[in-house]
C-alpha cells in the first residue's frame, strides 16, 4: 500500500506564535492565509474579504505560490493556491503538499477532499480525539487507492475543480434571486 508521504513533500507553515511583528515599514508585510481562503480557492472565486490578518517582519517565513497544493491541519480540506493568495503566509495550521511527477496537483485535492477510503482513515484518526484537528503525521501516513494514469488523473482533477465552480456559481445565483424576491416583498409591504 502506497502512503501519501511516497508521493508528496511536506513543507509545514511557520509557527504563527514564533513569528516577530515590527512596526518598521522597511519590513515585508504579509498577509495570513485563512480558512475562508482556502473555501474560496476551491470554488475559484475571491474569498468575501478574508480575515485579512497581515504582519510585518524580518523573519523568514513560508509562503504561498500559485499551483501550491494546500491541506488545513484544521478542517481537513485541500485546494489550489491561485493567483490571488500567491505571497500569503501560512502558519502550522496549514501544510504545502508538493506533488511530484507521480500525481496531478487538482486530483491530489480530489483525493484528499472526496476519496471515500481518505475520508474513513481520517475519521478513525479523530476518534476518542477532543480536538476536532488532523496531524501532519496522520496525513503523511494516509494510504492512497491505485492511481489512475497521469492522463486520467489530470481529467478528474479538471472536472472535479470545474464541477465545485460550477455548484458555487449556482449557490451565488440562487442567494440573488432570493434577495430580490425579498426586497420586491419588502416594497409590497411596505405600499
Amino acid at each position: 500500500m502506497r502512503k501519501l508521504e511516497d508521493v508528496v513533500e511536506f513543507v509545514s507553515g511557520s509557527p504563527q506564535f514564533r513569528i516577530i511583528g515590527t512596526s518598521d515599514h522597511t519590513a515585508p508585510l504579509y498577509t495570513y492565509y485563512g480558512q475562508s481562503d482556502l473555501e474560496a480557492g476551491l470554488v475559484g472565486m475571491d474569498s468575501n474579504g478574508s480575515d485579512g490578518k497581515q504582519v510585518r517582519t524580518f523573519d523568514k517565513v513560508n509562503t504561498l505560490c500559485q499551483g501550491d497544493v494546500v491541506f488545513s491541519l484544521i478542517s481537513g480540506k485541500s485546494t489550489i493556491i491561485g493567483v490571488k493568495h500567491q505571497g500569503y503566509l501560512y502558519t502550522q495550521n496549514y501544510v504545502k503538499l508538493v506533488a511530484g511527477n507521480k500525481i496531478d496537483s487538482k486530483y491530489l485535492v480530489f483525493l484528499l477532499n472526496e476519496d471515500p477510503s481518505i475520508k474513513k482513515q481520517f475519521q478513525v484518526g479523530l476518534q476518542g480525539s477532543q480536538v476536532l484537528k488532523y496531524t501532519l503525521k496522520q496525513v503523511k501516513e494516509l494510504e492512497l487507492p491505485d492511481l489512475p494514469t497521469i492522463d486520467r488523473q489530470r481529467m478528474i482533477g479538471e472536472l472535479y475543480f470545474n464541477l465545485l465552480r460550477l455548484e458555487a456559481l449556482r449557490n451565488r445565483a440562487a442567494k440573488s434571486e432570493t434577495n430580490i424576491v425579498l426586497e420586491k416583498l419588502r416594497e409590497a409591504s411596505n405600499k
